[in-house]
């Protein structure tokens, strides 16, 4: 029988093929606010492109240059690596007005922009009626999330419901306007519902679009560039947003995003197969926060959370609520390892430990019922009535914010993070010990 011949296109393409490139996640695997911003950072140094994978201006990653504070939230914080490639993939809900203030910030700050930042075609837009709409559901609801109010949520709900603008839109006019004018009447209905105004709507929403031209020009489609680049062996890490028990799906349902914030949010959220997927780090600060409503099972007692809020600066980047704090909880770091599938761990914050004579780590929940469980409860409700069974591990009282090397940290501090890293079932690969990008040791 004559051999089918092969396709001589794709054979060449085939033999002339670079080989594969390096693509990473950074995830974060508690309520948000671990850190990742200075652990993206870090890592920008050796990386190509750096994406973001979802969420919207909600979230707030903070970063240390030198003396300067800068505060992102929806341009990947490997913006501040000069050179680098800065894409907000599809997954995202994009603040049109937002995005350019943020943009122009750093530009007037001396950051060379030019042609370093993309959006996706397919990124959904955020627009003004999704803010008022935001801030009006959460303030007439009975149940609160606890919600920035930036929009985010009622964006991703139009997603879902296949009537949301996308950035491609805004290369068509005619489509555009049936899509806005659709947009605004439902939701002026709405806010008629819940006794708010619309006042200010038509001059935020021509506002908004006029800026759409400018968005244009930055468009791109992330997926195949994601992949063409690893086709020519390039780095490429995918930022998320929030953390793990914030995920639409495997998070404190309903205190959660509108989003997946999880591993798997990264391909889809950029447009790439899981496959291009090398690696998953998951970033955990040494103790717990979160922000806004819902359980936090290992929280501090008053006292000890001020002191801990105090030490650590915990308070928002995005909206500068206070967060509350408590000790680490394993039985959700453990649930982040498995719905992630990490292949290390960054642990964030251990500084702010310093002080204290002794520390505790939640191991497992006593339920309701007496029973006890080291898996993380799909009842949400649940989790504000559990009891963390505690292991009690010795402080180090001593400083570590000059330490470069894990052999130089206190005794006391190592069996810490061996700890962690037993517990989490993740191998520890990076430990900031503060703010400033050198305050950070990696792990062999």
């Amino acid at each position: 029988m004559p051999q089918t011949p092969r396709c001589s296109g794709f054979q060449n393409a085939l033999e002339i093929m670079p080989a594969q490139g390096k693509c990473t996640v950074i995830v974060g695997c508690q309520w948000g606010d671990e850190g990742k911003g200075k652990i993206v950072d870090v890592l920008s140094e050796g990386v190509d492109i750096v994406a973001r994978y979802q969420g919207g201006a909600n979230a707030g990653h903070t970063v240390h240059v030198g003396e300067s504070e800068f505060i992102l939230h929806q341009i990947p914080s490997g913006v501040l690596h000069d050179g680098k490639r800065c894409l907000l993939g599809n997954g995202v809900v994009l603040d049109i007005r937002q995005f350019f203030d943020e943009y122009d910030a750093l530009v007037k700050r001396g950051i060379d922009l030019t042609g370093r930042v993309g959006v996706s075609q397919r990124a959904q837009l955020l627009l003004p009626y999704h803010r008022m709409l935001d801030k009006a559901a959460e303030g007439a609801a009975t149940t609160k999330i606890g919600t920035t109010g930036r929009g985010i949520g009622p964006a991703y709900e139009d997603k879902a419901g296949r009537r949301g603008v996308r950035v491609i839109d805004l290369g068509n006019p005619e489509r555009l306007a049936k899509l806005v004018d659709s947009a605004k009447e439902r939701v002026c209905r709405r806010l008629d519902q819940l006794g708010v105004g619309t006042g200010e709507l038509d001059a935020a929403m021509e506002e908004a679009m006029n800026l759409g031209e400018r968005l244009l020009s930055l468009s791109t489609d992330t997926g195949p560039e994601i992949s063409a680049a690893l086709r020519a062996g390039k780095r490429v890490l995918l930022e998320g947003a929030q953390g793990t028990a914030l995920d639409l799906d495997h998070g404190t349902y309903p205190f959660v995003t509108s989003s997946n914030t999880t591993a798997a949010g990264a391909a889809t959220g950029t447009g790439i197969g899981p496959t291009a997927i090398d690696s998953v780090v998951g970033v955990v600060k040494a103790y717990t926060t979160r922000v806004g409503e819902g359980p936090l099972p290992s929280a501090f007692e008053p006292e000890m959370d001020e002191h801990v809020r105090m030490l650590g600066g915990e308070f928002g980047a995005t909206t500068g609520r206070p967060r509350r704090c408590g000790w680490f909880d394993s039985v959700l770091s453990r649930h982040a390892a498995q719905v992630n599938g990490l292949t290390g761990i960054a642990v964030t914050k251990l500084d702010v430990l310093d002080t204290l004579p002794e520390l505790q780590v939640a191991t497992a929940y006593r339920m309701p019922d007496g029973s006890v469980t080291d898996t993380f409860p799909a009842d949400t409700w649940s989790l504000s009535s559990v009891e963390p069974v505690y292991e009690t591990l010795p402080g180090w009282e001593a400083p570590t914010g000059h330490v470069r090397r894990l052999e130089d940290l206190p005794t006391n501090a190592r069996a810490y993070l061996d700890r962690l890293e037993e517990l989490t079932l993740a191998k520890v690969e990076w430990i900031s010990v503060g703010t400033k990008r050198n305050q950070i040791i990696p792990v062999d």
